[in-house]
């Protein structure tokens, strides 16, 4: 399965409301780390953090959830 299936389908099952922006294959925690997490909107452009406002959404709980698949 394709690394980019895999991640959005972890962070669904994690959070299934939670909204962000994947430009590259996530495989690593520094992968995760630099994934754009959208907090809003602004003039009808997306307002993204690189620091994930989700607790429980975490690498080690993503990880698991990838390793299932």
């Amino acid at each position: 399965m394709d690394q980019k299936i895999k991640i959005i389908k972890a962070l669904r099952t994690l959070k299934s409301d939670a909204e962000y922006v994947i430009t590259d294959s996530v495989v690593t925690e520094e992968d995760f780390n630099n994934i754009d997490w959208v907090t809003g909107v602004s003039n009808g452009q997306a307002i993204t953090t690189k620091t994930n406002p989700h607790s429980e959404i975490t690498w080690t709980k993503v990880k698991e959830e990838m390793d299932k698949l």
